[in-house]
Formats: structure tokens, C-alpha cells, sequence
């Protein structure tokens, strides 16, 4: 079995290939999963890498709203082309497409910051959350289940995810409400480098945050005939951040219609700092029955 980690850092360490038209173009490989639909956390960091690479190390991202235009495929690499749109005084805006078979499947802009003081502030970290080393692991979960999902979330993830206070993998076992929160990290140590963090926790970002829509409605992953994709993804690094220590991620649903739902969701380090925000909105569809009694 290859190391997960070892497979994060691989898809994330793009290739430049050297051309340039307007724009700087990368490769980066896809990381199977089950299904054979690239995951969108891995387009998304692979992007903020893309986009990374073509500021100046002093600029770290701080921002970045993105759209998943199709599906990937998992056998194919992804070309990114980065195109830089502004640099100023301070910030840096790049504009970055993610390709296959000559399509775009994900369009992302993004925003860099030299560092920079001003005022402070923060929402405090939710209280009354257990200890992770208290929760069961994703691979205590579902590592006796032989289906192929199962096996890949029990094994094959980079990060390990243990749900508050009980996850929805097969049946919703707590309170039917429109939140959800997870402890997560990287399961090995990553290299001294910013810019690879923050985009690794875009990769981790996009696991659980459409969670809160189906626990409001009791909805586990394995319902049949649920249909669950990412529309869009927006983020904001508020913070130093690094994914190989202990991060709070807490999501709330403030509302679904239309077969959409809107998720947030804020990260705190184990000592109460925020140091990161996210939303996104996914389709949200389910069997006509199911949507009646919901």
C-alpha cells in the first residue's frame, strides 16, 4: 500500500513544465479513489500549489473562492495554468485553471499577503469538544468493512478524521442538527514550508463540510440514492497553520433549498486559535420520498 502522506506531498510537488504563453503552466498527477472521480480537495490544493509557485515566497495565500466546473478523472494528470493577474505593493491575485482532455474541471482565484500587522480579533473556540485521542479512528470504524470506499477512507487518507461525537459514515447515531465537527491531521509530519500547509488544508477542508446538510436531515453517506457533489469552495487562512498538529474543524448548515445546501466551517488549533474559515455549497439530492419526510 503506498503511504498516503508520501501520496499527498507527491500530488502536491507539481511539475513546471516549462512553457508560457500568458500563463505558467503545471502538471500534477491524480491520486486514485474509489469511483474514479478525482477528489476535490486534491484539485484545490493542487491549485493553491499551482498558484503559490508563481509569487514570491514573502506572499503566502490568504484567500481563495473556486469552482468545480466537471467531474476529474482519476487516471488522468491535471494541467494548471496560472495566469498573473496583479501584483502590488502588498497583495498578489492569480487566477488559476485546472485541465483535463483540454477542459477546465475546476476555476480558482486567489489572493497573497506579505505579512503585516493590524488589528486582532477571533470568534473563540467552541467548548465541551473531547479530546481526539478519546474518538475511535476512521480505520477502527470501517477497516473489518471490504467495500472499496470503506477501505479507501479507513486507509488511504493522508489525514486522520475523528468525528464529534460520532460520524455518518453508515447510520447518524446523535442529534439530528445542522452541524458537524471533526479532529483531523496530517498522520506523518510535513515539511517547514507555509504555503504547502495552508494548501494541504485545503485538501482536508473539502472531507467533512457538507456533513452538517445530511446529519440536520439524518442522512448517512450510504443512504441509496444520495447524490452529493461540491459546487464551489471559498477559504480564508486567518493564521499560521500547521496540518501535522491537532485542528478543531466545526461546520454548521445555515440553510438548504433547491437541491443545494450551504456549509461553514471555522479551524482551531488545539489551543483555542482560529486559523482558518470555509464555505461551500453543494448539491444536496435524495430520493423524492426522503425530501418529503425531510
Amino acid at each position: 500500500m503506498t503511504d498516503p502522506v508520501a501520496s499527498l506531498l507527491n500530488a502536491l510537488n507539481l511539475t513546471d513544465t516549462g512553457a508560457r504563453t500568458s500563463e505558467d503552466i503545471f502538471t500534477g498527477q491524480s491520486q486514485w479513489m474509489p469511483g474514479g472521480r478525482v477528489y476535490g480537495g486534491q484539485v484545490l490544493a493542487q491549485a493553491v500549489m499551482a498558484a503559490s509557485r508563481t509569487t514570491d515566497e514573502s506572499r503566502i495565500v490568504h484567500s481563495m473562492h473556486g469552482y468545480f466546473l466537471r467531474p476529474g478523472d482519476v487516471n488522468q494528470d491535471i494541467t494548471f495554468s496560472v495566469d498573473r493577474i496583479h501584483d502590488g505593493r502588498s497583495f498578489s491575485t492569480r487566477r488559476t485553471q485546472a485541465y483535463q482532455s483540454g477542459v477546465p474541471i475546476l476555476s480558482m482565484i486567489a489572493s497573497f499577503q506579505d505579512a503585516d500587522d493590524g488589528l486582532h480579533h477571533q470568534a473563540p473556540m467552541p467548548e465541551g469538544y473531547p479530546d481526539p485521542e478519546s474518538l475511535p479512528t476512521t480505520a477502527e470504524l470501517l477497516g473489518h468493512i471490504d467495500h472499496p470506499a470503506a477501505r479507501s477512507w479507513a486507509n488511504d487518507r493522508p489525514f486522520d478524521i475523528r468525528h464529534v461525537p460520532s460520524p455518518i459514515y453508515l447510520n447518524v447515531q446523535s442529534e439530528h442538527t445542522a452541524t458537524n465537527a471533526v479532529w483531523i491531521k496530517a498522520f506523518g509530519e510535513l515539511p517547514d514550508d507555509p504555503s504547502l500547509h495552508r494548501a494541504a488544508l485545503a485538501y482536508a477542508s473539502d472531507y467533512p463540510l457538507l456533513e452538517s446538510i445530511l446529519r440536520k436531515h439524518g442522512l448517512a453517506w450510504v443512504t441509496p440514492n444520495l447524490k452529493v457533489a461540491s459546487l464551489d469552495h471559498a477559504m480564508w487562512w486567518h493564521r499560521p497553520v500547521r496540518v501535522d498538529e491537532w485542528l478543531l474543524y466545526v461546520q454548521e448548515s445555515p440553510s438548504a433549498s433547491g437541491g443545494r445546501g450551504l456549509a461553514q466551517g471555522r479551524f482551531y488549533t488545539r489551543d483555542g486559535v482560529l486559523v482558518a474559515s470555509v464555505a461551500q455549497e453543494g448539491m444536496v439530492r435524495v430520493p423524492t420520498a426522503l425530501a418529503t419526510e425531510s
